[in-house]
């Protein structure tokens, strides 16, 4: 028999399952992949670039102002910034959604849906 308990139990069950069934923390977790792959990338061009600019002793070296350099770092800077801050989203938003989970789980263990 179900009580009026239990319909608030199950309401809170399917809340959870609903909001659980897209975890927004991947979507925060492939963009810091794909920024941290850019900034590197992008890091190993100004460190390139600064190579070529002061190291290099080539005759055919590039002797003009650092600013393909500075464009660069300051870009892989950016790029790197944006990773940290997905990176740090996607680790808040995972820890709420495991916290819901666990919850989700002691509900069906509770309504007796799972064996």
């Amino acid at each position: 028999m179900s009580g009026p308990g239990e319909a608030g139990t199950r309401a809170e069950h399917d809340r959870l399952a609903a909001r659980l069934a897209v975890r927004h923390s991947i979507d925060h977790a492939r963009r810091a992949a794909y920024g941290a792959f850019f900034s590197f990338i992008l890091g190993g061009l100004a460190v390139k670039l600064g190579y070529d600019r002061w190291i290099s002793v080539k005759v055919t070296r590039f002797k003009g102002p650092p600013i393909f350099f500075f464009s660069a770092a300051a870009v892989a800077l950016v790029v790197l910034g944006w990773t940290a801050w997905s990176y740090r989203r996607y680790r808040r938003l995972a820890a709420g959604e495991d916290a819901e989970f666990a919850r989700l789980q002691a509900l069906r263990r509770q309504l007796g849906l799972e064996p």
